[in-house]
């Protein structure tokens, strides 16, 4: 059984092989989850997704629909559970995504302040995305404008995220190949360029989430 930990930190090989065996199932479900707060590196497996659809594994398209559906879907079931359960519960069991108290207040702060305006935001902070959705549900915020600001934001976010892994897959992907008689199996060297995306994208979401602005502006 593959773990959420094998997933964010094996190698891009494994993750590799994973998209292969389960493809667009594999996209739906890791962006889903990790939407929903789960530690699972969504931004690098769009990011895989998008070299193999340069490698002609995968259709451009799809991946893209399939971003933006899962990410959609997994921010409003967060907002269902935040609708449902209310801050108390986001608190009790946020000690299992590294969810402080202090952090919870300053996130709340910032949804109340720039509403679905920040729900679009959101989307593009380290460490804020996932708790966007249960923090609008909370707080009472109209679904229909949540999900309107989500879907925008998913909009962007996953056709960016597919763009940059098949760039990088356009720039570096045929200089690998060229070496391929010499070392073999190329295509995990410029997975491992994209594994090097992944966790630049991990710490800076890791910092990110140490600090939010409040709605005075200061940390």
């Amino acid at each position: 059984m593959i773990s959420a930990r094998d997933l964010r930190w094996g190698s891009m090989v494994d993750a590799h092989q994973f998209l292969n065996h389960w493809g667009y199932m594999a996209i739906f479900g890791i962006v889903v989850l990790g939407n929903m707060g789960l530690p699972l590196p969504e931004e690098g497996v769009l990011l895989l997704a998008g070299y193999l659809v340069w490698a002609g594994k995968l259709g451009f398209a799809e991946v893209v629909i399939i971003g933006i559906v899962s990410a959609v879907l997994g921010d409003s079931l967060g907002y269902w559970f935040g609708r449902r359960y209310g801050q108390p519960a986001i608190l009790r069991y946020g000690h299992m995504l590294f969810l402080t108290e202090a952090r919870l207040i300053k996130a709340t702060a910032f949804v109340k302040r720039y509403g679905s305006y920040g729900v679009f935001f959101a989307r593009f902070l380290p460490g804020l995305r996932f708790m966007a959705g249960p923090l609008a549900g909370c707080t009472g915020m109209e679904y229909s404008r949540f999900f309107a600001a989500n879907l925008t934001g998913g909009i962007i976010y996953a056709p960016v995220c597919v763009a940059i892994g098949y760039l990088l897959g356009r720039g570096f992907g045929n200089s690998l190949q060229r070496l391929e008689s010499i070392i073999g199996k190329v295509e995990h060297y410029a997975l491992a360029l994209l594994g090097l995306s992944a966790v630049i994208i991990g710490v800076w979401r890791w910092f990110g989430s140490r600090k939010f602005p409040t709605s005075n502006g200061k940390n």
